[in-house]
């Protein structure tokens, strides 16, 4: 019986989805793990799929046909498994980001931790490329958060737990600690928490749809880990970088969508007055930097404006 199913959406990053696959496989090999990896390829350009299968044959691909974004592929993938009812599911389901690279032994540090903590949603403990400290985990975000994010803040503030951050200490040390949310990098769930609380909630195409799903598990009353134990190196941003304008307008859209689903009426009002606040200063700021060319800051500005038009809808 497969003990785990890996799940990776692409979208034009070839290169790095073969060699997440090489370590991914690499990790299973030396850990005498059953786990079967399942690639969803977004329509990329770049000639993904058919090097998936040349390199990884023992890969399950799935090809849409167009780019269904993060929650969609995702779910077509489950539902390929079976769930949320299907029979013979794996106990645990990694969803994993392209950009990633699995340091040796953390597949099986991952489900150790959450075996041993009972949680519902796991993440594991994120570096950069060079080696440096990632945020792994967060707070769910509440209006310090947007205002930090929106305007200068002093730096320590944004390392506190107002900006949603947990202490550095808590990844230094081997044992799981309980979070908000991990980062959709490495998110991994329990097959009882799928069936209990269903997939991804498909309204977000890109942005906020971990957070979305952790909200409905932590309301189930499931617990959420970050287990620090289980090292995985995570690149960031390489499919959404390609696009940047059109990413800001998907960010923000995410984000109305999850204050909308999830915040009081309040502090929906309040959050939609400092991101038309914040969006405003953005485009003043873009509009006087002079690093960039005319049509990519006009881009910018075009993108800030269509966000706080997002806000009156």
């Amino acid at each position: 019986m497969t003990q785990l199913a890996i799940i990776t959406v692409t979208w034009n990053v070839r290169d790095m989805v073969l060699n997440c696959l090489h370590s991914v496989y690499d990790d299973l090999a030396t850990s005498n793990l059953n786990g079967q990896v399942w690639v969803v390829d977004n329509a990329s350009s770049d000639g993904t799929a058919a090097a998936i299968q040349d390199a990884f044959p023992q890969a399950r691909i799935i090809e849409p046909g167009e780019n269904l974004g993060f929650a969609r592929g995702n779910n077509l993938a489950l539902r390929e498994i079976g769930f949320p009812d299907g029979d013979n599911l794996p106990p645990f389901v990694l969803l994993l980001n392209p950009d990633t690279l699995i340091r040796s032994g953390a597949l099986g540090t991952l489900l150790e931790g959450m075996t041993s903590t009972g949680a519902g949603l796991g993440g594991a403990r994120l570096m950069y490329g060079d080696g440096s400290f990632q945020h792994s985990a967060f707070a769910f975000p509440g209006l310090a958060q947007l205002m930090i994010d929106l305007f200068p803040a002093p730096g320590r503030l944004h390392e506190s737990r107002l900006n949603g951050r947990y202490p550095r200490s808590l990844y230094m040390s081997s044992q799981p600690f309980e979070i908000d949310h991990p980062l959709g990098a490495t998110f991994i769930l329990r097959r009882e928490v799928i069936q209990q609380t269903g997939l991804f909630d498909e309204q977000f195409h890109l942005y906020c749809e971990e957070i979305d799903w952790a909200l409905r598990i932590k309301a189930a009353r499931w617990k959420v880990v970050c287990i620090p134990a289980a090292e995985v190196v995570h690149y960031g941003g390489q499919s959404t970088t390609q696009v940047r304008p059109q990413s800001v307008i998907n960010l923000w859209t995410a984000r109305l969508r999850l204050y909308n689903k999830h915040y009081s009426p309040l502090k929906r009002t309040l959050a939609t007055l400092i991101i038309r606040a914040g969006m405003n200063r953005l485009i003043q700021y873009t509009a006087r930097d002079s690093s960039q060319s005319e049509a990519a800051c006009k881009a910018l500005v075009d993108a800030y404006r269509e966000v706080i038009r997002l806000t009156w809808r």
